[in-house]
């Protein structure tokens, strides 16, 4: 099934009442990580039981970025691979994470990107905020916590799988204003090589601290989905679109 075109953003749309994303049910939107093709969430909507009805979206990143010799993919932003490498091969893991409490150049044209997105979707699908989860796994958990905390609207949820605090405090007002009305799944892997466990904890504790409403799903994997948070974010998302 192609992608649509919504906004400025390449979307691929499945369950609903068609499986094409009919009907007026609640949303679900995910986005992908750094260097994934952009259909590579996509399968999730087969084995996330978030109930009847639920649509999904799942928008493609704008930008396409070399991740190997001929080997092409998707990103949010460019976050300097080659730079990265060269400190993690160095070993210094510290100026590795220095960086991720750097804000990136390119994330707030991909929020902005986005939040076009989830207008239109307001406009022309009736998706409602409060019957939409945004979240997404690695750079794609990034740029929707940057939504969210941007626009300080709780949504029906966020959901955080395998990303990190960025850009230091930066989200820190948006969650303190949204405070109790944000509910968020937080997954990470006790053996993620690439976002230390560590710094998921920094963000869980800030949105703790702001007093949002967090399931906290750590697992023993590393940069993953894995079945534990497959059926936990499926839990999550009946109990906040109102699933059966």
């Amino acid at each position: 099934m192609e992608p649509r075109t919504i906004g400025p953003l390449r979307v691929h749309v499945r369950g609903g009442d068609d499986h094409r994303g009919g009907g007026d049910g609640p949303a679900i939107l995910l986005c992908h990580g750094f260097g994934a093709p952009g259909e590579d969430l996509v399968s999730l909507c087969r084995v996330i039981d978030a109930g009847r009805g639920v649509r999904w979206f799942f928008p493609e990143a704008p930008l396409e970025v070399e991740v190997g010799p001929g080997m092409r993919g998707r990103a949010w932003w460019d976050i300097g691979m080659d730079r990265l490498m060269t400190l993690l091969m160095r070993g210094d893991i510290d100026g590795a994470m220095k960086r991720l409490d750097e804000v990136p150049e390119g994330l707030t044209p991909a929020r902005d990107a986005l939040a076009e997105t989830v207008e239109i979707l307001g406009k022309e699908y009736g998706v409602r905020r409060d019957q939409l989860i945004v979240g997404g796994f690695s750079q794609g958990a990034m740029v929707t916590t940057e939504l969210v905390t941007h626009l300080r609207e709780p949504f029906a949820g966020l959901a955080v799988l395998s990303g990190t605090r960025l850009g230091g405090e930066r989200w820190q007002a948006g969650l303190d204003t949204i405070g109790e009305r944000l509910a968020a799944f937080i997954s990470h892997g006790r053996r993620d090589p690439l976002l230390p466990f560590g710094r998921a904890e920094i963000l869980r504790d800030m949105m703790t601290a702001a007093k949002a409403r967090v399931t906290w799903v750590p697992h023993g994997g590393a940069h993953e989905i894995p079945p534990v948070v497959v059926n936990g974010l499926g839990t999550f998302a009946q109990a906040r679109l109102g699933g059966v």
